[in-house]
């Protein structure tokens, strides 16, 4: 019988025993044709390779990401994966759809055509993801439509938006939801749901949505399981309790694991998926189950029947591992060819200008002066006020309200006198000129300044300082660069990231972004920024569905509320 290529003498992962079996395999047109102890004696292979003992596992598959965060393209991110061992993934380029809208989510779908990785992507869901921001763009029912006509799209993107679907039935996500259910009830519906627990969590699952990738806690988990929801294990969900839980319990049918976002250093130094399960593996999971967690589970809740497991039919896309509980890749096949060794070279491809020139011109801003970073007091006359304080806590992305005393003088906020840094961030699409203050403190930088226009989900300009000037040079820096970040400290520049690629991402490879991101993130740290992910905790300052105080060009807002609030409380 002819075949295209046989493995002999693997030990290979059987998805449906849970456990290593050895014997040989063989591929016929990029899928597996047979897995058993025949070998050469039965066959005419084109190729034959002798996999000395190693572990064949399937390709990983990673149901929940975002490829913007690391701040790449496409390309250069498949590029990345497939030395991982991440053979198949479901983006969802809310991000980009935030600057571009339904533009956005093409070309990001048009970008990764001709990329080894699949990628099958998510259709945002909540763009903008709420009533309280200005964007770029927006996802509208009609453009869902399209996209699910047109494009490769395996599900509905995270509802972001939850205390609109729990509280008001007539919001725009009840619509989307009520659309899907009616007008495509097989496609699935992936969820955000932090913190929701009973009546709530309930209405959730009631609405479509079915998955949660938030922060799980043992009590959260258990409730989700229980109600029939499929939970997505990211890496900040792996405490000991939860790992501890997940290892115990017969739940393997119940979760998978997933990276959501994943920064360029992070993933340069550590990897992608295979990090999350190595990490599993060294917490106590048997590498089997780990292993069945980022392979068959995720394949099964996205519908993949054609792979996440080594099986006759099955599409052959696996990893030869020396080190099982290291998860060392040695070899990577796609459709039963080599993508990868480690022992030849792999370089990237060059990339650039691969987007529309409009992509390039998104950050419709002129240069800021330092009266721009000047508070006006809207909600008093002059006297003295009690006003609210973004704190920043080390060990969470969430944002707690505090509270300071701060002066009103001459109609403006003595931002500088309270003790606290600003928060300021300006629209940039060109659309109303909207600009909003904040005070910020806690764990974020003690002096200087830092911009951005990667500031999740809006994208607008976002600078956090101590004094005007540097402000205004970090944030003019970033205008002028068409995106990325700037740190200043005492009129000098310290670091500088270009993202021209709609202000979010660059076309250099990964391993340049990753080394011009540890310099940044050294320059945040040098300002006395003291977060286990400074980038990835500023970028969310203006996240407004992610508890509990963040910032828009509209203002502050009280994300449990989902209401824009006043900066000052009360006069003293």
């Amino acid at each position: 019988m002819r075949v295209d290529l046989l493995i002999e003498n693997v030990r290979i992962f059987n998805s449906y025993f849970k456990r290593f079996m050895p014997g040989n395999a063989a591929v016929l047109d990029g899928k597996f044709i047979y897995i058993g102890k025949r070998g050469a004696e039965s066959f005419e292979p084109g190729e034959i390779i002798d996999g000395q003992g190693r572990y064949m596992i399937p390709g990983l598959i990673d149901i929940h990401l975002h490829i913007e965060s690391s701040m790449i393209t496409p390309e250069a991110f498949s590029h990345a994966l497939i030395r991982n061992g991440v053979t198949t993934i479901v983006p969802e380029p809310h991000e980009m759809a935030n600057v571009f809208g339904l533009d956005g989510v093409k070309e990001m779908i048009k970008a990764s055509r001709e990329c080894v990785a699949d990628m099958f992507y998510a259709i945002p869901s909540s763009v903008p993801a709420t009533g309280m921001e200005t964007t770029g763009g927006s996802i509208e029912i009609a453009d869902m439509d399209e996209l699910l006509r047109t494009e490769r799209i395996i599900c509905l993107g995270e509802i972001m938006n939850y205390v609109d679907v729990i509280t008001d039935p007539d919001c725009k996500t009840n619509h989307i939801l009520r659309h899907i259910r009616e007008n495509y009830p097989q496609l699935i519906i992936e969820g955000h749901v932090p913190k929701l627990l009973d009546l709530e969590l309930h209405q959730m699952i009631f609405s479509g949505v079915d998955s949660d990738h938030t922060h799980q806690t043992i009590e959260g988990m258990e409730a989700r399981i229980g109600a029939g929801m499929f939970i997505e294990i990211q890496e900040k969900s792996m405490t000991p309790e939860v790992v501890d839980y997940l290892i115990q319990h017969d739940v393997s049918e119940h979760f998978c694991f997933v990276t959501d976002d994943v920064m360029p250093d992070s993933f340069q130094r550590r990897g992608h998926l295979n990090h999350i399960v190595r990490k599993a593996i060294r917490m106590g999971m048997k590498p089997e189950m780990a292993i069945y967690a980022s392979t068959f589970t995720p394949a099964r809740r996205m519908r993949m029947h054609d792979r996440g497991a080594v099986a006759p039919g099955k599409i052959a896309d696996f990893s030869l591992v020396s080190d099982l509980r290291e998860l060392t890749v040695e070899q990577v096949y796609k459709r039963g060819r080599k993508v990868y060794d480690v022992t030849e070279p792999y370089e990237p491809k060059a990339s650039e200008r691969a987007f529309p020139q409009h992509f390039y011109e998104s950050v419709k801003l002129t240069q800021l002066a330092v009266t721009d970073f000047v508070v006006p007091a809207a909600e008093g006359g002059d006297g003295r006020y009690t006003g609210r304080v973004m704190m920043v806590k080390d060990g969470s992305t969430f944002i707690e309200e505090h509270q300071a005393e701060v002066e009103v003088r001459g109609g403006h906020v003595m931002w500088q006198e309270s003790g606290c840094g600003l928060i300021a961030t300006f629209e940039r699409y060109g659309r109303n000129g909207n600009r909003a203050y904040g005070l910020i403190g806690g764990d974020t930088i003690q002096r200087g300044a830092v911009a951005t226009t990667y500031s999740h989900d809006n994208h607008n300009l976002l600078v956090v300082g101590h004094n005007p000037t540097d402000m205004m040079l970090a944030a003019n820096e970033v205008i002028a660069n068409q995106g990325g970040f700037c740190v200043v400290e005492g009129g000098k520049v310290l670091a500088s990231l270009r993202l021209p690629v709609g202000g979010i991402l660059t076309e250099a490879p990964l391993e340049q972004t990753a080394e011009e991101v540890e310099r940044l993130l050294s320059a945040m740290k040098s300002l006395g920024y003291r977060h286990y992910n400074p980038i990835m905790s500023l970028s969310t300052h203006s996240l407004a569905v992610s508890p509990a105080l963040k910032i828009t060009d509209h203002g502050l807002i009280d994300v449990n509320k989902g209401k824009v609030i006043p900066l000052l409380i009360q006069a003293l």
